[in-house]
């Protein structure tokens, strides 16, 4: 009887949560859901964007994503590993450098722009272009995708180190085969949270992918990210509200799928390992 209050508020807190996001969606796709078609996922932009579809806008997001996950992530976990596995427990710098993550977490995603512009932008002379927004967006992914899987590693029994090391396993060994597989849930949950914070970025992506919303070419060309195009046809263009909802209901698709791919690959990567 004790519990029962705690247990009360936990589920309203839920049920509440679940109530906001399915009344947003509801919203959005009241809105927009008239406007999704092929032609619509098929087709350019036209007058503004107020007709057409997002063809070119959803390969330049995917693009951008692309590059983002395939820096963050092996950096990332090679990060993650050698704080976990590598650093002595009280080290200077190891605490420094988590702190350092802490912080870049939090940090708004105005400044990584910022950074992002002038570092790969103008220093590296990368312009406004797909490379120069998907590695800003990978410098966005690392600090939570980092601490993450850290996390998730040093969480793992210290007896399973110990039982590596007795059958005279090497350290990459146990690693590969051990530790990274029974953190595999926590790799999915920080690629969830990074692309999801990643994907619906728009502040970042300004200074440094661009507005341009032609076909991209190559990564050095400039692409219009699906936030930048929903923003543009919400606050910029008259009459532009509905195709800005069904972007918006693509996007979020987009996050659910990334996501669901994500847990799924974690998951049989975990159950492959410990099968074998």
């Amino acid at each position: 009887m004790r519990d029962r209050p705690f247990d009360i508020l936990l589920w309203c807190i839920a049920l509440g949560v679940l109530g906001l996001f399915l009344w947003l969606l509801g919203d959005l796709a009241a809105l927009g859901l008239g406007q999704l078609s092929w032609d619509f996922i098929a087709t350019a932009p036209e007058n503004a964007g107020r007709t057409g579809g997002i063809a070119p806008i959803l390969v330049s997001t995917l693009l951008i994503l692309g590059v983002a996950i395939g820096v963050a992530a092996p950096v990332g976990l090679g990060a993650a590993i050698w704080l976990a596995e590598f650093t002595r427990a009280g080290s200077l710098v190891g605490q420094r450098t988590r702190l350092a993550l802490d912080l870049l977490a939090g940090m708004p995603s105005i400044v990584f722009g910022l950074f992002g512009n002038a570092f790969f932008s103008v220093f590296l002379g990368l312009g406004f272009s797909i490379l120069s927004g998907g590695l800003t967006l990978a410098a966005m992914i690392l600090p939570i995708f980092i601490r993450s899987v850290e996390t998730g590693i040093a969480g793992v029994n210290d007896d399973w180190r110990r039982g590596a090391a007795a059958l005279g396993m090497t350290r990459a060994a146990a690693l590969a085969h051990i530790l990274l597989p029974a953190a595999a849930p926590a790799i999915g949950a920080g690629l969830m949270l990074g692309i999801g914070r990643a994907a619906a970025e728009t502040a970042a992506l300004i200074f440094t992918s661009g507005y341009v919303d032609r076909m991209p070419e190559s990564l050095a060309d400039s692409g219009r990210a699906l936030a930048i195009h929903i923003y543009d046809l919400s606050m910029n263009v008259t009459g532009g509200d509905a195709n800005a909802a069904a972007s918006a209901l693509v996007l979020v698709a987009l996050v659910a799928f990334v996501n669901l791919l994500a847990i799924t690959l974690s998951r049989r990567w975990l159950t492959r390992k410990f099968a074998t």
